[in-house]
């Protein structure tokens, strides 16, 4: 073995894909397989999302209205009814906190729980939420119960 037969061991070289763009004689050399002209035969192009080739985007196309607030806060609704049933089937006991909700499906544990007023409780349970609406809170009240804000 010397200088004029080396050659790296078998395996060891990994050629990826084709070798453009090293001239005429290559048979790849000219445009390196990027058709003629335009964009896209540019050295740095990358499509801009939302780009229609020049004619106006779909999103400055469409009409914009309305306010989103940031700082609006999303509630989890959970109705007194909701809350009976759970009772009659024997899932709650006396008392249903943030992670019993979580736990029976009623809320995901990132969620604020509002406790609404649709439907009667007749149970003392001692609930914990977020909030509560003036008809839910009197109404487990009435029952014997507490209604606990977080």
């Amino acid at each position: 073995m010397d200088l004029s037969n080396l050659k790296p061991a078998k395996g060891s070289v990994h050629k990826s894909g084709k070798t453009v763009g090293r001239g005429q004689g290559s048979g790849k050399g000219g445009t390196a397989t990027r058709g003629h002209k335009g964009a896209k035969s540019r050295s740095g192009y990358s499509k801009k999302i939302g780009f229609e080739g020049g004619q106006m985007p779909l999103q400055r196309r469409v009409p914009k209205f309305g306010f989103n607030n940031i700082n609006r806060k999303e509630y989890r609704g959970i109705n007194l009814d909701t809350l009976q049933e759970l009772v009659d089937n024997g899932a709650v006991k006396q008392e249903l906190n943030h992670d019993q909700m979580v736990e029976l499906r009623l809320a995901h544990k990132n969620d604020l729980v509002k406790i609404m007023g649709r439907g009667e409780l007749k149970a003392p349970l001692k609930v914990t939420a977020h909030k509560f609406t003036a008809t839910a809170k009197a109404a487990i009240e009435a029952a014997g119960g507490e209604a606990i804000a977080l």
